[in-house]
């Protein structure tokens, strides 16, 4: 499974670790990815959705079905 939001699309940033002495190596940033249970009180149903944080915070804030909508964004997509 990608370590990608299904609603956000964020992924993985690459980077550079510096030390204290100025030495430089690759490091990944990973996106903080939840799995949760989202009701949807319209379908009156419970879907399971790998999503960030970020995503979550909105999806609080209107709804799942208004977010996709704002998103440009299907459910069936989200789920497959």
């Amino acid at each position: 499974m990608a370590r990608k939001c299904r609603l956000t699309g964020k992924g993985p940033l690459a980077g550079n670790r510096v030390s204290h002495s100025n030495r430089k190596t690759k490091r990944r940033q990973l996106p903080n990815l939840q799995k949760k249970r989202i009701y949807i009180p319209e379908m009156d149903q419970w879907v399971r959705i790998r999503l960030s944080t970020r995503a979550l915070r909105s999806i609080t804030k209107k709804g799942l079905l208004n977010y996709l909508r704002d998103e440009g964004l299907t459910l069936k997509e989200v789920l497959a």
